[in-house]
C-alpha cells in the first residue's frame, strides 16, 4: 500500500491527513490536527512562522508514527500572504492578510496602476490583501532593502523541510503579480511599482519535487520523505477533489466561501471586475470565482457571543430563529471588525440589546445565502451560461441549514460533499505524479 501525506494548513487550524486508495477510491486518515491564527505584534497582525513550522514537523512525526513508509507529502495552505527572504534568512515578521497595511497602500500602487488596467493584466480582482499591495507597503517601509526572493507560506515551510526553494503556480496567481496570458509575474507591474526583478522568480507547475527532507528534519520526525508541489493554494486543491459529471458551480465553504467555475481562460473584461470576479489557476483550466466572507462571519460570532457551543448547536439555535433580517456579506467592514455583533447590528439598522445571539446566527447564514445568490446571478450573466446544480466542499458543506438556505435562494440543486476537499486534491496531485 502506498501512502502520501496532505498538511492543510487554514488560516483558523492545522491537519495532516494520509491518504492511500482503496479500489479505485482514496481513504484518508487525520492524524493530527493543531489550532492557528494570526498572532498581534503591536498594532499588526503576523504569523508565527516557527511554531506553524514545529508544527508541520510534529504532525510528519506522528504520520510516520502511525504510517512508517510515506512515499510522499505536500503543503497548501491559504493565499495571499508570503515570507520575504534575506539570503537563506526569512526577513520576519511575515505579515497576516487581515493587517491592514494593504488597504493603506493600495492608493499609492492604483496612482500608478488603476485597478481597471490591473485587472485586464492579471484577472485579479480588487481586495485590500491582495500581496500586490502589501508587497507595496513593504516597499514603502523599506522592507525590501536587501531582499533577494520572496515565499508563499506553503513554499517557505517547504523550503523549510528540504532546503530547496520552488514556487507554485496556483498560489502565485493569488498575488495580483501574474500577467493572466502567459501565466508568470507580469515584469510590467513589477518595474512600474519599482520591485525587485529578483523577486520574479519562474514558476512551477504542482506536481513538481522538491526531493527529500534535510537530514536534521530527518532525525526530529523519525524519516525521510519526497516532498512535492500540490495546488499549493487551498481552493485550487479543493476544486481538484470534486468529481463532476458536468461543469458547474462550487462553493470551497470555509473561512471563506470561494464560489466559482471552471472556464478554459481568464475572463478579464470590465464586467467581471465590476462584478468581483477573480482569475486563479488551476490545473488545466481557469478558476473564475469570487472571494465571499464564508463561515468566518460564523466563527467571529461565536467567539463573541458563545465559545462554549458547538457549531452545530449554534445552527441548531438559528434555525428556531424566526428573526428575518439580512445584510451585505461583501461588505469590506467584516474583513477584521473588533466587534462582529457590532457591525452586524449597524448594518441591520438595530440596537445591539435588542436581539439575540439565535436571531444574528440566523441572519448570518441567511445573509450567506443571499450572498450566493447574487454571486451566481453574476457568474451566470458573465459567462453567459445557466447551470443548474451547485457543488459545496469544505467545513460548510456539512451545514445542512445553510444548505438548503443556499437551495432554496439560489434555485440550484445543491450538492454537498462533506468531505476534507483541500486535502483530498492534494492528495490527489501526489498520487497521479507518482502513476506517471
Amino acid at each position: 500500500m502506498n501512502y502520501y501525506l496532505a498538511i492543510d494548513i487554514g488560516a483558523s487550524s492545522g491537519r495532516h491527513i494520509v491518504g492511500w486508495e482503496n479500489d479505485g477510491k482514496i481513504m484518508t486518515d487525520e492524524v493530527y490536527r493543531f489550532d492557528n491564527g494570526p498572532d498581534k505584534l503591536g498594532e499588526s497582525l503576523v504569523w508565527d512562522t516557527e511554531r506553524l513550522f514545529l508544527e508541520v514537523k510534529r504532525g510528519i512525526a506522528a504520520a510516520l508514527l502511525k504510517y512508517p513508509k510515506i512515499i510522499s507529502l505536500s503543503i497548501d495552505t491559504w493565499g495571499v500572504d508570503y515570507v520575504l527572504m534575506r539570503g537563506d534568512e526569512a526577513a520576519l515578521p511575515a505579515y497576516a492578510y487581515r493587517d491592514e497595511r494593504g488597504e493603506r497602500a493600495a492608493e499609492f500602487v492604483h496612482r500608478i496602476i488603476s485597478k481597471r488596467e490591473l485587472f485586464s493584466r492579471t484577472g485579479t480582482t480588487y481586495m485590500s490583501f491582495n500581496t500586490i499591495y502589501q508587497l507595496y507597503y513593504d516597499k514603502l517601509c523599506g522592507r525590501l532593502e536587501g531582499v533577494t526572493d520572496l515565499l508563499m507560506m506553503p513554499e517557505y515551510l517547504m523550503y523549510r523541510l528540504t532546503g530547496k526553494r520552488l514556487r507554485e503556480r496556483t498560489n502565485a496567481t493569488t498575488t495580483g503579480l501574474v500577467n493572466a496570458l502567459t501565466h508568470e509575474y507580469d515584469e510590467e507591474i513589477f518595474e512600474r511599482l519599482g520591485l525587485p526583478e529578483c523577486l520574479m522568480r519562474p514558476l512551477s507547475d504542482p506536481g513538481a519535487s522538491l526531493g527529500g527532507l534535510l537530514p536534521e528534519v530527518i532525525d526530529e520526525v523519525g524519516g525521510d520523505i519526497e516532498v512535492v508541489l500540490c495546488a499549493t493554494h487551498d481552493t485550487a486543491s479543493a476544486v481538484v477533489a470534486i468529481e463532476m459529471k458536468e461543469n458547474a458551480p462550487y462553493i470551497s465553504s470555509g473561512t471563506w466561501s470561494l464560489l466559482g467555475v471552471k472556464t478554459e481562460a481568464a475572463l478579464t473584461d470590465d464586467k467581471s471586475r465590476r462584478s468581483g470576479y477573480s482569475n486563479e489557476g488551476g490545473i488545466g483550466y481557469n478558476r473564475y470565482q469570487k472571494n465571499i466572507a464564508g463561515m468566518w462571519i460564523v466563527q467571529r460570532l461565536r467567539a463573541e457571543l458563545c465559545p462554549e457551543l458547538s457549531y452545530v448547536e449554534i445552527t441548531d439555535m438559528a434555525l428556531r430563529s424566526k428573526f428575518i433580517g439580512s445584510f451585505d456579506v461583501d461588505d469590506p467592514c467584516l474583513l477584521a471588525p473588533k466587534s462582529m455583533k457590532g457591525v452586524i447590528c449597524e448594518r441591520l439598522g438595530i440596537f445591539e440589546d435588542s436581539v439575540g445571539a439565535a436571531d444574528l446566527f440566523n441572519a448570518a447564514y441567511v445573509s450567506l445565502a443571499l450572498g450566493y445568490r447574487r454571486a451566481i446571478a453574476d457568474l451566470e450573466k458573465n459567462t453567459g451560461k445557466t447551470y443548474t446544480e451547485l457543488y459545496i466542499v469544505g467545513g460548510g458543506a456539512k451545514n445542512n441549514y445553510l444548505n438548503s438556505l443556499t437551495e432554496q435562494y439560489t434555485g440550484k440543486r445543491v450538492i454537498a460533499l462533506p468531505i476534507e476537499a483541500t486535502a483530498i486534491g492534494n492528495l490527489k496531485v501526489q498520487m497521479k505524479g507518482k502513476r506517471k
